[in-house]
Formats: structure tokens, sequence, C-alpha cells
């Protein structure tokens, strides 16, 4: 609906979060014309890539495909290094974008927006920051991401506890030095298997605090050199029209039928090359794992043979 002219907008919209969608948002809403602030709480762009900078922190989608398309040019300039980008490099790229578009001129950074209401009178929005100023837009887009807040454990005596304690979520910019430290590392999800083995290599002594198992595919990660990459870049159209038309935003495609209608020899095969292939192809060989118990059995069931291969006591395996 219209804004009646006799009230004063600040800007046309208001986006929340310098991330990923953040910044494309930005772009995208500047090239139509609009008049866009961007509020931003880091002190930089990069959204959860910003503040995720705990050791081992790497993307676990092909560099390839996490990243930009909406110009072609952009994707020709940006090299990855390899297969799966590091924190550091994605961190390199989103500021190479928001340089490379002047995106900064229209980003606030260290400010937080403490509430939006939506001004029934006007259709507007009041958008109030952490310092108490107020402004006014007609679009207000929150582009915060489902990563971006670090959920604290609220461990009792953790207020008393005497040593260093960090959160992956918001890990100090300046590094943390694990060197004749006694270290305990809470939780094995994605942060907590990538941080594990790197932490390890460091600390004196390094235990693991777990809910519940994880399995863990090899990711297969890799170097990209020149041919690759000027491949991949000579193949742009081709690459984006097939990143649209899955199902994940990867060029992988999706399995196509149940696991259960290959005999069990042919259906390891097919679990075999897509293990050497690493990445998410395993979990793509069949389309019933997440709703058919005996499929989803299968492929645990590959995944503990290699388990076993690797850990010879049978019980810790």
């Amino acid at each position: 609906m219209k804004v009646q002219p006799e009230y004063s907008l600040d800007y046309d919209a208001v986006v929340v979060g310098a991330g990923f969608s953040g910044l494309y948002m930005l772009y995208l809403l500047r090239e139509a014309g609009y008049s866009v602030k961007v509020y931003e709480a880091a002190k930089d762009v990069g959204g959860v890539w910003y503040w995720n900078r705990y050791p081992g922190a790497r993307c676990d989608s092909e560099s390839i495909y996490y990243n930009y398309t909406f110009s072609k040019e952009l994707y020709e300039e940006w090299s990855w290094s390899s297969r799966f980008a590091t924190q550091p490099e994605i961190l390199d790229y989103l500021n190479f974008v928001a340089d490379r578009f002047d995106l900064r001129r229209d980003i606030e950074f260290g400010t937080r927006v403490r509430s939006a209401h939506f001004n029934e009178t006007y259709n507007t929005w009041d958008i109030t920051l952490d310092d108490g100023v107020t402004v006014q837009s007609q679009f207000f887009i929150t582009g915060v991401g489902c990563l971006s807040t670090a959920n604290l454990p609220q461990f009792p005596g953790i207020d008393r506890f005497n040593g260093d304690w960090f959160h992956t979520g918001n890990w100090p910019h300046e590094g943390v030095d694990f060197r004749g430290k006694r270290v305990g590392i809470i939780g094995t999800g994605s942060s907590g298997i990538q941080s594990i083995p790197v932490i390890a290599k460091e600390a004196e002594h390094l235990t693991v605090f777990q809910r519940t198992p994880q399995y863990s595919i090899p990711a297969n990660n890799h170097p990209y050199d020149k041919t690759f990459n000027d491949r991949v870049k000579g193949d742009f159209e081709n690459l984006r029209k097939t990143m649209r038309h899955s199902n994940s935003g990867l060029a992988i495609p999706p399995g196509e039928r149940s696991a259960l209608e290959d005999p069990p020899q042919k259906r390891k095969e097919i679990f075999e090359k897509a293990w050497e292939k690493g990445s998410l192809y395993l979990l793509n060989t069949y389309n019933d794992f997440m709703v058919n118990a005996e499929a989803n059995e299968s492929v645990c069931r590959f995944i503990r043979d290699k388990i076993g291969e690797i850990v010879e006591d049978p019980e810790l395996a």
C-alpha cells in the first residue's frame, strides 16, 4: 500500500545483518532504486563467518557452489583455493564482494536493532536501535540467519569456573593458545567435529563430552588448480542452472529410488563410490534415508563398517 505523503521515511528499506543474505539484499534493493540501510552488530561484514573463527572452521558445501551466482563477472573474478573453503577464505570472499559493489557505504556496523514495530496508520516500520535512535522505513528485512546467536549453556557453577571458556559461535578474533592446557569440549555437532582434531594437536590433554555420537563422512578435500577453476568459470551458466534446479543448491544429483530396491552388494558398491567422492554424495545415493528406517540403517551400517576399519577396539568403535 502506498505510504501517506505526510509521513517522512528515513529509508525505503532497512535490512538487519551483513552476512551472505544481507549483502545480497542490499545489492538487489539498491540496484532496484531503493534507499537502503543495513544494520550489523559486528564490526565488519561476514555474518556467521565473522563470528565463527574457531580452529578448523570450514564450510561443508563445496566452495564452487557456496558463493553468489547473481553476477557472472563476480564469479569469474574470484577463485577458491580448495574444494571446501576455510572460514578465513570465506570471510575474505565476503569482504571482496562488499568492496566489489561498494556495499559498506550503506551499512552501519557495531549497531543492533532493539525493536521493530509496524505502524498500521502509515503502513511503515518504526525501528529502534540499541542507542535509542528510531528510524522509519517502508520495508523491514531480517538477514540474521539461524546460526548467528551463540547458545550459551547455563551450567551451574560456570560463573565460578577459574579457567578460560569459549563458545565456537563467538570465538576470540585474536585466537586461543591451547599449548600446555587441559581442554574439555562439549558437543560433537559440526563445530565440535571440526575443532576437536585441530585443538587436540596443540592441547596437552583433550576430553570430549558427548551426548549423542555423530557420523562424520570424509570430505575428500583437495586444492583447486587454475585448470579446474577456469573450467568451472567457463561452465558458469550450466552450473548456475543445475544449482537452481537442485534440491539443495548443490550440483549433486539426488537419489531417485529407495535403498531397498537394490540388493546389498549393489547398494554397497554405490555407497563405496559415493564415499570416495566425499562431500554429501553418500547421503544423496538414495531418496529415502530420512523417511525409511530400514533404508537409513543400511547406510548407517555401511558407515559403522568404515569406522571398524579404522578403530580397532570394538567397544570404542
